[in-house]
């Protein structure tokens, strides 16, 4: 293609004027405010934070069934097998009581939005931020080969 056919070509698309591109979202609101085609549902977000904070349960009843299967261990100190089990108990205790804990700020979290849908995105991705370096997953622990 001669430079000069570009160079047309070019020109002729600047002058159809610039083109958008939008991938599956509403068009930016010039006043940078909330659309008004942009509707949430409160309910949705209550029992989204329900059925979250709801999982407690569930997780309170295998840390029980946890807690029930390391009751005959007794002292392990004599037998390495059972101080392997008994860190990898104390390790998923921790993180089992974490999640179970991690479910119900984030639940709370979501009711309140539901609640209380004038926080601004900055503010609710901000408390999620929060959470997610609170809960940050722990380093594994049973398994490992330790130093003597």
């Amino acid at each position: 293609m001669p430079w000069d056919e570009w160079e047309g070509l070019k020109a002729d698309a600047a002058a159809r004027g610039a083109t958008q591109m939008r991938l599956n979202q509403q068009p930016a609101d010039p006043e940078g405010g909330p659309s008004e085609n942009l509707k949430s549902d409160k309910k949705a977000w209550v029992a989204a934070g329900e059925g979250v904070s709801g999982l407690k349960t569930g997780i309170g009843k295998a840390l029980t069934a946890l807690e029930s299967g390391q009751a005959g261990l007794g002292d392990s100190s004599g037998c390495q097998s059972a101080a392997a089990q008994k860190e990898l108990y104390d390790s998923w205790k921790k993180y089992v009581g974490d999640v179970s804990a991690r479910c119900g700020e984030l639940g709370g979290l979501l009711e309140q939005a539901g609640h209380d849908l004038s926080k601004s995105d900055q503010s609710v991705l901000t408390e999620l931020d929060r959470l997610k370096v609170k809960y940050a997953d722990t380093e594994a622990v049973g398994g490992q080969a330790k130093e003597k």
